[in-house]
């Protein structure tokens, strides 16, 4: 069985569908991750996609190559497809293109009886991201394996001791909302944790490496626009706590089992997006004191 499994936000949407892939490639020989191609990286990242199909959904045809998109999904003779949408988004437009490419059969959240759809899923009000996306693999037959907790997940990363040195440390992504605000409240969490007795890693974009310098000073190690998804999955991954604005990271760390102290100002509807099954404690405004204080909690409440 050749599967397609489709998402058509961001990155951290697409890491949110991992758990629902893991599910798919339970029966499917075969799994393509359709998505834009901003999320690409995060599509490569995950377990059990053997393919990636980068698509602007906002010019659904032509390509941005020029090709079609139904002349690719019909050439690749799916099976089966999952559409997976954010809350509140239609995946009919995206299903009736899997359906014009002859798709087999077609699956997604959704609340229309019948249609283009073969197995429309109603989601259940609050439901995580995640849950919900697992929840639509199984009204189409596709289960995870026992013992598998459907926590989010991503290839090994790689050790990185190399770029952040030895020893514990705190990771703080500002993020481009916070870098844009101005480098000094960043600036002086990065002093507080020091003096607090961490030692702080600070990354972010190429585009953010100008910020990340002045934010790190003469304090933290900056790793401001070095590090591509693999290495920052292996530098989330060996932190005790991140500390970032930037929702995606913060589903990049809670797939390598990294708490996280959250910057952004307010949670999704029912902590849809919340960092998914990793401690989390939210600090909307950013104070210094406030982050430092959250990181201790968090880590006097870690299992030893």
């Amino acid at each position: 069985m050749k599967a397609l499994v489709a998402r058509v936000d961001g990155f951290g949407g697409v890491l949110l569908c991992g758990p629902a892939v893991r599910a798919v490639a339970t029966r499917a020989d075969r799994v393509a991750m359709l998505c834009p191609a901003d999320a690409a990286p995060a599509a490569r990242l995950l377990p059990h996609v053997d393919d990636v199909i980068e698509w602007d959904p906002a010019r659904p045809r032509p390509d941005a190559d020029g090709s079609d998109l139904v002349g690719r999904l019909s050439s690749g003779a799916y099976d089966v497809a999952l559409v997976l949408t954010p809350g509140g988004a239609s995946p009919l437009p995206l299903a009736r293109l899997l359906r014009e490419a002859r798709v087999g059969r077609i699956g997604a959240d959704s609340d229309r009886p019948a249609g283009v759809l073969d197995v429309p899923h109603r989601r259940l009000p609050g439901r995580h991201e995640a849950e919900a996306a697992l929840d639509t693999a199984e009204a189409m037959g596709f289960r995870l394996r026992p013992g598998d907790q459907g926590r989010l997940r991503v290839l090994p990363a790689p050790d990185t001791a190399g770029l952040t040195g030895n020893g514990p440390y705190v990771v703080l992504h500002p993020g481009a909302a916070a870098t844009a605000a101005g480098p000094g409240p960043c600036a002086r969490t990065v002093a507080l944790l020091a003096d607090a007795g961490h030692r702080v890693v600070v990354t972010g974009t190429p585009d953010e490496a100008d910020a990340t310098r002045r934010i790190s000073g003469d304090i933290a190690v900056d790793l401001g626009g070095r590090t591509g998804p693999r290495a920052l999955a292996g530098v989330l991954r060996a932190a005790d706590v991140l500390v970032t604005g930037d929702p995606d990271t913060a589903q990049l760390a809670a797939a390598v089992g990294t708490p996280v102290v959250s910057l952004t100002a307010e949670a999704a509807p029912d902590g849809e997006r919340t960092p998914y099954k990793v401690p989390v404690i939210r600090c909307g405004d950013g104070r210094p004191a406030d982050v430092v204080r959250a990181i201790r909690h968090l880590l006097a409440h870690l299992p030893r």
